[in-house]
């Protein structure tokens, strides 16, 4: 932060947001062109993005001459009606507005009670994943889980239970994901509710069929501090600021209009 550039990029994207919700549109009849101050500083943000260092005179003078051209004919397309009916043009001017919206969060640099509290108000996104220990017994079908849960109670060898299948018998410590990823979202969901304990659960049904299962040990998820996590946690809150702010300022503009839709 204590960079020339990073003050001078902020200071430029600060003007450049505010002042770009003066929606004022190209006058297509109009023959006077201004390139004002403002516009300037746009211009050399944008260089200074790309380059890592503002521009020089001539360099800017270019950039002027460029912008220049482009306005010519954009008010040139302007006033032969090209955009009409073009839907890339509408979506990608859709898509600017949001970027104006959002631009905002991107200049601002949160402080650790900001960053905290959105750790703590989301920790299913940055917790460490939950690890589960368990054996499992497949089974094509319900009933023949439930016969060999009968026969597991009795006193059966476990390791000679079971239809074929090429699922190991024993999880150690797998995360939570990867059991999701093998068995299914719902065979894990299943598995977290369960408790630690000698028994043996279910019929349970995956994504595979139907399984018998044993839980050993559970080890939940752990959230670790912020100081590890801090450029996740950042780029988490960006984001998800940038978002609402784009949702405000699209409700204050819809606010100014009537819709009507034919049916």
């Amino acid at each position: 932060m204590r960079e020339p550039l990073v003050h001078f990029l902020v200071a430029g994207l600060a003007i450049f947001a505010v002042l770009s919700w003066r929606v004022q549109p190209d006058d297509p009849a109009s023959r006077v062109i201004d390139l004002s101050r403002e516009d300037q500083a746009r211009l050399s943000v944008n260089f200074a993005e790309v380059m890592g260092r503002p521009p020089t005179q001539a360099e800017l003078d270019a950039l002027i001459q460029r912008w220049v051209r482009e306005e010519v004919l954009y008010r040139e397309a302007l006033r032969l009606g090209l955009e009409e009916g073009d839907a890339v043009v509408r979506k990608r001017l859709a898509q600017k507005m949001d970027v104006i919206a959002a631009s905002a969060a991107d200049a601002e640099k949160p402080d650790n009670a900001t960053l905290a509290k959105w750790l703590r108000d989301h920790p299913d996104r940055f917790a460490q994943d939950m690890q589960l220990t368990f054996d499992q017994l497949y089974f094509t079908s319900r009933g023949r889980a439930v016969v060999a849960r009968t026969l597991l109670e009795g006193g059966a060898d476990w390791t000679k239970v079971g239809d074929a299948i090429s699922l190991p018998a024993h999880f150690d410590a797998a995360s939570r994901k990867t059991v999701s990823d093998e068995m299914g979202p719902d065979f894990a969901a299943a598995l977290e509710g369960l408790e630690p304990a000698k028994a043996w659960h279910g019929p349970i049904e995956s994504a595979l069929g139907w399984h018998l299962v044993r839980l050993t040990a559970k080890q939940p998820g752990v959230l670790p501090p912020l100081s590890a996590i801090r450029a996740r946690v950042e780029d988490d809150w960006r984001a998800e600021t940038g978002r609402a702010r784009q949702d405000a300022a699209y409700r204050t503009l819809r606010a100014s209009y009537t819709v009507r839709i034919a049916k």
